[in-house]
């Protein structure tokens, strides 16, 4: 017979639970919950992002250290057993005798780090110029939107090249590059919705009331605008890493020194054909599933913030 305590408990602790479901975050975590791949690439992208922020104190060797470097470990094939006996290399090492499962984590590091600080300037200029247009509107909105127009005229890759041909390679040089790309899709973004909201009766009413713009934009229009910039953003922290690795591909990118993953493929490319596949594959493989859980993760917040598009 169950003590009437531990029933009591019970009933308090289902009480919390379901008054939690009720909030808004509950309600947020259950409807996202309803897609098994996209907990799953939650759990992944959690566990990626993890690593990367520990990565000094988890992986095997600093691969940037060149004191902790050994040429005759160069190349060696995944499992092999370092030239003093000392280390084992589970995924092989590179021209340099870097350690790959090192390269990888601190690779990794740079390429998210490089992706959410640009997505999160970028986010801050695109939204501050769409409300601006979005909110003032006339001439104003005008000049802004062909800024915005003409920016995306131009193939986000060109756009990339050139400023890092002029800027010179570099961490600093790259994030600038990256923002210059994605600013304007914040800003049409933030521009389309609050058009939208503008013109309903709750921002007629609060001119009305004398509200400041400033009140109407921060308490109004902002809190309308944060849902799709969200979904823009993850997806956008997706592309900005994709776009970063093809730069540093094309050795335009962040310096030897502190290889992306991207970097990290381009240093193995010329030795896929002698057999070496491991200095080039695994960064690849790397790259692939942290843009891909990316994406999946940005798809199920699209469906659960706008539901309109939730499956059904």
């Amino acid at each position: 017979m169950q003590h009437p305590k531990n029933t009591l408990q019970a009933a308090t602790l289902a009480e919390e639970v379901v008054a939690f479901g009720d909030t808004p975050f509950g309600r947020f975590l259950n409807q996202y919950a309803s897609s098994k791949v996209a907990v799953v690439a939650a759990v992944m992208l959690f566990f990626l992002i993890i690593v990367a922020i520990i990565a000094p104190w988890i992986a095997p060797q600093n691969p940037y250290d060149l004191a902790a470097l050994n040429i005759f470990d160069a190349r060696m094939p995944p499992g092999s057993l370092s030239a003093d006996g000392t280390q084992r290399y589970v995924f092989g090492t590179d021209e340099q005798g870097r350690d790959m499962l090192s390269a990888m984590i601190y690779g990794l590091r740079i390429s998210i780090g490089i992706g959410i600080s640009a997505t999160l300037f970028a986010l801050i200029i695109g939204m501050t110029v769409g409300m601006v247009a979005g909110f003032a509107g006339g001439k104003v909105e005008s000049f802004l939107m062909r800024l915005v127009d003409i920016q995306l005229s131009f193939p986000a890759i060109l756009v990339a090249l050139i400023l890092i041909a002029v800027l010179k390679p570099g961490l600093g040089n790259i994030v600038i590059a990256l923002v210059a790309v994605q600013w304007a899709y914040y800003a049409r973004t933030t521009r389309s919705v609050a058009i939208v909201e503008r013109r309903k009766e709750y921002m007629e009413a609060a001119r009305g009331l004398g509200l400041s713009p400033t009140r109407m934009v921060f308490k109004h229009l902002l809190p309308n605008c944060l849902p799709p910039l969200i979904v823009v953003a993850a997806l956008q922290v997706a592309s900005a890493i994709a776009l970063e690795a093809t730069l540093s591909f094309l050795g335009l990118g962040v310096p030897v020194t502190e290889p992306s993953l991207g970097m990290l493929i381009a240093n193995g490319q010329q030795f896929l054909l002698s057999g070496k596949y491991w200095i080039s594959v695994y960064p690849g493989l790397v790259l692939l599933t942290t843009v891909m859980v990316i994406n999946l993760v940005a798809d199920q917040l699209r469906d659960v913030l706008n539901p309109k598009l939730q499956k059904q």
